[in-house]
């Protein structure tokens, strides 16, 4: 009976000290369940899922203002009596290259001449100035090129107070 009680004493103190240097992990691993290490891996993999999936969220965030800032900026050329032509509204570029999708135009002329004195009279003023030559035989001076259609509505609200800006100033898309 000394011998059971010691015999079993014995095990609970191989048991317990089984437990003491090898965790719970020895357990988990013989009942087929995943260790610790193992369930660490996982929480990682699942966090960078998660931060994967935040980003395309944050992402698409980010496109949707762009979209709602667009259409305001439309809104508000539309309430104003604004006006956004495309080359292809007037016959297409003749032979300049347009390296920008927004340019606000303040003048086209059939004379180059007349385009060109413009373009000097925008530059005196501090503009970058492009003179945009179409098909349909006009020549336009573009201002302001951005690729945003929010800077180039600002841009188009700040020349109309420039003196040599005439009342018919608008904003060509470049597509």
């Amino acid at each position: 009976m000394i011998l059971t009680v010691m015999k079993k004493v014995i095990l609970l103190l191989v048991l317990a000290g089984t437990v003491m240097l090898t965790g719970c992990d020895a357990f988990r691993s013989l009942a087929g369940k995943p260790t610790s290490s193992e369930i660490t891996v996982k929480r990682a993999y699942i966090d960078s899922l998660n931060n994967a999936h935040q980003a395309r969220i944050d992402s698409l965030r980010r496109v949707e203002k762009a979209l709602a800032d667009s259409l305001a900026v439309l809104d508000s050329l539309k309430q104003n009596g604004g006006t956004i032509l495309n080359p292809s509204a007037m016959g297409g570029l003749f032979t300049t290259r347009l390296d920008y999708r927004y340019y606000v135009v303040i003048g086209a002329f059939t004379q180059r001449s007349y385009a060109e004195r413009l373009l000097v009279k925008a530059r005196d003023a501090g503009y970058i100035a492009t003179l945009i030559s179409f098909r349909n035989g006009f020549n336009a001076v573009g201002l302001s090129q951005t690729d945003h259609l929010e800077k180039a509505y600002a841009a188009l609200r700040k020349i109309e107070q420039e003196p040599f800006c005439p009342k018919d100033v608008w904003i060509l898309v470049n597509e």
